[in-house]
């Protein structure tokens, strides 16, 4: 095989290589763009529930942090019986 034949088989198996990279990326990027996609719109269906839980909130009937009676403090002399004291 002479040095023309040598240079011509690798010029193709180069381009043969670019090819594939070629398609490769295209892929790639159609995938990032789906994906970018699907980010926008969970960031946006995260924003529109935590305004929906704000508003659900802001309407709740009592404080909404007021914590529940078995959860208030003991007085401190049950404390030293045995119970444990919550602040």
């Amino acid at each position: 095989m002479n040095d023309t034949a040598k240079l011509s088989e690798r010029i193709d198996a180069l381009e043969v290589r670019l090819t594939y990279q070629d398609e490769a990326i295209e892929t790639l990027n159609q995938t990032i763009t789906a994906q970018w996609k699907q980010i926008d719109a969970l960031t946006r269906q995260i924003a529109e529930l935590r305004d929906r839980l704000q508003e659900a909130e802001r309407q709740a009937p009592g404080p909404a942090n007021e914590r529940p009676p078995h959860y208030r403090s003991v007085p401190p002399d049950r404390a030293s019986a045995g119970y444990m004291l919550l602040t």
